[in-house]
């Protein structure tokens, strides 16, 4: 039997209380967070002026919106979809079903980029290769100061997303998004490039949870029979794309490290560093001119 809700039908209190029960029950991790996440958003107030009065009535026009975003949810929608927006390197970025949703593992390719080049505005010319929201480049713009970068997708929506995203965060001046492939041809050279491109097994992609198989787009998570499809492509472009003493960083998917760097050193480059993720997992391989 499903436990009585302690606050009176309506409130605050009480609908955390029964859509917490509905999201334990379809085995989502952690049910009341996410029900107040939901609450709050279709309140349109923060998580803790919920927790202040849960015995304040929840208005017929927010409860029809927290019924549809829970229905979403139960559906597998990742949470990020239903807000609208996720936080990357202490940044807000608009997310859409066009794009991977920033994740805080890929983090690790900022912090690698970082460590790359200790003297910030050593860095000049950013290449972000499979952009998506434009987290990694944006990201990176915000640390090395005196940096222009360029981010392209295959995805029309994507960069358009991307656009918007750096507007938003007051970089527009300094980023340009571009549609186009790994391997298209770009004007001069650049001192830092990063990449999180698809990596996922074609066979493995069914298996992955049902917010990702479901709900993110297949083009930036299938990487090929082996996964390793994409790096292909970024591998035979890095050596005409870095400027002299210019470093990439890809994001690797667990187990990749030692084929990747294989197939670097065949384009000519060598790893210079590969940093964990929050994990452990090798994520940030840090490439440079052999």
């Amino acid at each position: 039997m499903t436990p009585a809700c302690a606050d009176p039908a309506g409130t605050v209190g009480f609908f955390l209380c029964r859509a917490g029960q509905h999201l334990r029950a379809a085995a989502i991790d952690s049910p009341r967070l996410e029900a107040r996440l939901l609450l709050a958003h279709a309140l349109g107030c923060r998580q803790e002026d919920l927790l202040r009065d849960p015995r304040a009535a929840v208005p017929p026009g927010a409860a029809a919106r927290f019924g549809d975003l829970l229905r979403r949810r139960l559906d597998h929608a990742p949470v990020a979809h239903l807000l609208g927006c996720q936080e990357f390197w202490s940044l807000p970025f608009a997310v859409s079903p066009a794009t991977l949703i920033p994740r805080a593992d890929s983090e690790a390719l900022v912090e690698a980029a970082l460590e790359a080049f200790p003297d910030r505005g050593a860095v000049r010319r950013v290449l972000d290769l499979g952009t998506g929201t434009g987290c990694l480049l944006l990201a990176a713009l915000s640390e090395f100061p005196a940096a222009t970068g360029l981010g392209l997708d295959r995805v029309p929506a994507a960069a358009a997303l991307a656009r918007a995203n750096a507007a938003r965060l007051g970089l527009g001046g300094r980023a340009a998004f571009a549609v186009a492939d790994w391997a298209a041809p770009v004007a001069g050279r650049f001192d830092l490039v990063l990449s999180n491109p698809p990596y996922i097994e074609s066979a493995a992609i069914p298996g992955l949870m049902p917010e990702v198989a479901r709900h993110e787009p297949a083009s930036a998570l299938d990487g090929g029979a082996d996964g390793l499809e994409a790096y292909r492509a970024i591998a035979a472009a890095l050596p005409g794309l870095l400027a002299p003493g210019g470093r990439a960083v890809l994001e690797l998917g667990q187990g990749q490290e030692e084929a990747v760097t294989a197939l670097a050193a065949a384009a000519g480059l060598r790893c210079l560093a590969c940093r964990p993720d929050l994990g452990g997992i090798p994520r940030a391989l840090v490439l440079g001119a052999a």
